[in-house]
């Protein structure tokens, strides 16, 4: 992350702007050059610059790692320049390549249209969207879909297949054998061109995005406009520790989940998690945090669940979550407890929550676990067929039917 004695003089909304960066590019800081140096052009523009953020909707959900962009470009807004926001109807079809191990599956325009729509209802509560001149919306299929083919062969002309084969992933998978389909290259040019269509005076992007903003760069020169700058922020590990967020991964906490399944799992996340989850989710000073990390963990999850369920849900997530760990202590002696030693390791979910009593039978477990009704110490367990190999991980915790019906499971 970007560290500099310079950005502690920083004024409220510019050090709001570089909080938690990794890197800005290109970065002079010695030069006046407004093309060189980002933070000369932010103190001395004479018109708010434009700032670009693209997003493709390949799936349904967002989760925390995808809205630390989002929350940049709030800062931003904050500090009275526009949001761009491209949501990337006509890329989306294609989906980015970057870091991927084999080519995506192309999506159809009603699959895209739909993705759209609950991308644009997640990112909501975070954008400034009420404010005149704060945000546009643009769907980059409005000059991506009227390229033809002079156009396109314009842009391929820009980059060599050497320069292509330099991006994250390419060079792996041709070394590997694995192919590499003609329509891949087009991903980063189109995303590039986005930057000349808008006119971006700053792009966003996660790390692994540098090769993409940097095409755009280029394609900016190559169309005769001043080149935008890039500002990457870190790629946020996920709720295990160790790896990148990502839904295929389990490690991640959705915008649209519910409060107690946020709040539980931002309550557990590892302590050597905790100052970037501050840093990035939230504009809470760092050097106010208390001392205790199970303080530092309640204080998180309270606050990145106020911002998107309200204070009100916030606070009665944060006790119900109180209830669950308490189980059959003294805040909660009521909370019945059963015995693993009764159940015939390995066993499944859904056999489990039936023996446990919160079931009468093993069908209707199931049909609890698919409808959402279950939880495991405070998140919604989805799979009834999940299997466990023995009790250990499941000694101690909470086992929650609806609202209102709780085992401790113990050994």
């Amino acid at each position: 992350m970007v560290l500099s004695p310079v950005l502690a003089s920083l004024s409220p909304s510019l050090a709001w702007i570089y909080r938690g960066i990794s890197e800005v590019f290109p970065d002079q800081p010695q030069v006046q050059d407004p093309e060189q140096n980002l933070l000369h052009r932010l103190e001395h523009s004479d018109r708010p610059l434009r700032v670009k953020l693209g997003i493709d909707p390949t799936g349904a959900e967002i989760h925390l790692g995808h809205s630390i962009p989002v929350r940049k470009l709030r800062a931003f807004q904050d500090a009275g320049h526009t949001a761009v926001l491209i949501i990337g109807d006509f890329t989306a079809r294609i989906g980015d390549p970057t870091g991927k191990s084999e080519v995506r599956r192309q999506l159809t325009m009603a699959e895209v249209q739909a993705n759209a729509q609950t991308y644009l209802d997640q990112v909501r509560p975070i954008l400034d969207v009420d404010t005149p001149g704060r945000l546009e919306i643009r769907y980059n299929s409005e000059w991506l879909s009227s390229l033809d083919l002079g156009n396109i062969i314009e842009l391929l002309g820009t980059m060599t297949v050497g320069q292509m084969l330099a991006k994250e992933g390419f060079a792996d998978r041709y070394d590997k054998g694995n192919p590499v389909f003609l329509h891949e290259f087009l991903y980063p040019l189109m995303q590039g061109y986005d930057s000349v269509a808008v006119q971006a005076d700053v792009e966003l992007g996660g790390t692994d995005q540098k090769f993409n903003i940097a095409v755009g760069r280029d394609l900016q020169r190559h169309f005769g406009h001043p080149p935008q700058f890039g500002m990457l922020m870190p790629l946020l590990l996920g709720t295990d520790g160790s790896q990148k967020m990502s839904k295929s991964l389990g490690n991640y906490v959705g915008l649209r989940e519910d409060p107690l399944t946020m709040y539980s799992k931002l309550e557990k996340i590892p302590d050597s998690l905790i100052h970037d989850y501050f840093e990035l989710l939230t504009s809470t000073d760092l050097a106010t945090l208390p001392l205790n990390p199970r303080e530092q963990q309640k204080q998180l999850a309270l606050q990145v669940t106020t911002q998107f369920h309200g204070p009100v849900a916030a606070q009665q997530a944060q006790q119900a979550a109180l209830t669950l760990v308490q189980g059959a202590g003294e805040g909660a002696a009521g909370v019945p407890e059963f015995s693993l030693g009764a159940i015939s390791f390995p066993a499944r979910l859904f056999y489990i929550v039936a023996a446990t009593g919160l079931c009468p039978t093993s069908s209707e477990a199931r049909r609890q676990i698919q409808g959402g009704g279950v939880r495991l110490e405070g998140e919604k367990v989805s799979d009834p067929n999940q299997l466990f190999e023995s009790p250990d991980p499941l000694v101690g915790k909470v086992l929650q039917l609806g609202r209102k019906k709780f085992i401790r499971l113990v050994t």
